[in-house]
């Protein structure tokens, strides 16, 4: 099968499964502030990750290119990014570098979007040439590099090789002439894994957990004889953000991607230490079933959600969430008190 009729099953199945109702986020509630003496249209969403101010915590993550279908599927992401001034980063390119006829479904974000901010993206496996050439085929402001073990695993062509991968990680972070953002696909980090980028001087880490589309199960749908025993492989976006909270203090911005399905999980990710959000199926469900000026109106509506949060608890500006009181239950935390991860002080900040 040839990758592009691979990206255009990618996005059928990640469409056919639906976006869980319930996830790790559930198990996280805040202690409310009946007296948050603010004013909700004071608030201030603007963010910092790594060397980039954003005008808004949400980025739109990677999910396609690499077919002449994706082409639209990035054209209105592109602009829902210009409208709303969000970062955007596209899908693995890998695609466009082997084949350049399926070039302009990535390059159509720069053409819509000539002064947002852009990531590239690239596997693991990449050279610093191909690398190189990625960014320069967006105009990139940033480089993604994804990490996608399971999801290779199970891909009936996928790659079985990983060895080398935090080397030549290394060897593009040193060479490349933009931030470098190393994301999960999925499955989510450990801080095993967290520490190790840090080591090597990674500025933004995207710990990218399960809870949103899940690849293993997409995967899985394409395969002859699927492993459907793996579909719940890897940590949760809760336990990766519990995972990265030992390394939070190293210089490194982190965002929580997976499973964010409205503005209140949004609050609850950066209350948990995260700088930004990613969203890639939501993206694609609402550019998929409604018109640019209906889903202009759903981000709309994110932010009002994350501004509700923020008046309720009585706080002004994002970085604000690190102080807010929330109650963590359930598997998170059982999950937490096996890894030895101290969670007593989130219930009691001031």
């Amino acid at each position: 099968m040839d990758r592009s009729q691979r990206k255009m099953d990618h996005i059928q199945h990640a469409l056919a499964t639906n976006e869980q109702q319930t996830n790790s986020f559930d198990e996280i509630r805040f202690v409310p502030n009946s007296l948050p003496n603010i004013y909700y249209g004071n608030l201030n969403l603007d963010v910092n990750l790594a060397s980039f101010r954003l005008a808004s915590p949400i980025l739109i993550n990677a999910m396609t290119g690499g077919a002449a279908a994706t082409t639209t599927i990035n054209q209105k992401l592109a602009i829902i990014a210009r409208e709303k001034g969000l970062a955007m980063a596209v899908g693995s390119q890998m695609a466009a570098l082997r084949d350049p006829s399926v070039r302009d479904s990535y390059s159509v974000v720069r053409k819509e979007n000539p002064h947002g901010i852009l990531f590239a993206n690239i596997g693991a496996e990449a050279t610093v040439e191909q690398a190189l050439a990625a960014v320069e085929m967006l105009e990139a402001d940033g480089l993604q590099i994804h990490l996608n073990v399971m999801q290779e695993l199970l891909m009936p062509e996928g790659d079985r090789d990983f060895t080398g991968y935090l080397e030549r990680i290394q060897r593009i972070r040193d060479q490349v002439p933009v931030p470098v953002l190393v994301k999960e696909v999925g499955f989510g980090m450990a801080k095993e894994t967290i520490g190790k980028l840090i080591d090597i001087g990674i500025p933004m880490i995207d710990i990218g957990g399960r809870g949103g589309t899940n690849f293993a199960k997409v995967e899985n749908m394409r395969r002859s004889t699927p492993l459907p025993m793996f579909d719940d492989w890897g940590l949760t976006t809760v336990e990766s953000l519990l995972e990265a909270r030992d390394w939070m203090e190293h210089g490194s911005s982190f965002i929580a991607t997976g499973g964010i399905r409205h503005g209140l999980d949004v609050a609850k990710a950066l209350a948990l230490g995260a700088d930004a959000v990613g969203i890639a199926g939501g993206f694609l469900r609402i550019v998929q079933t409604q018109s640019i000026e209906d889903a202009l109106h759903t981000v709309d509506e994110w932010h009002h959600q994350l501004r509700v949060a923020m008046t309720a608890l009585g706080i002004k500006r994002l970085k604000d969430f690190l102080h807010v009181p929330m109650i963590l239950s359930g598997r998170s935390y059982d999950y937490a008190q096996q890894r030895q991860i101290d969670v007593s002080s989130l219930a009691n900040r001031d």
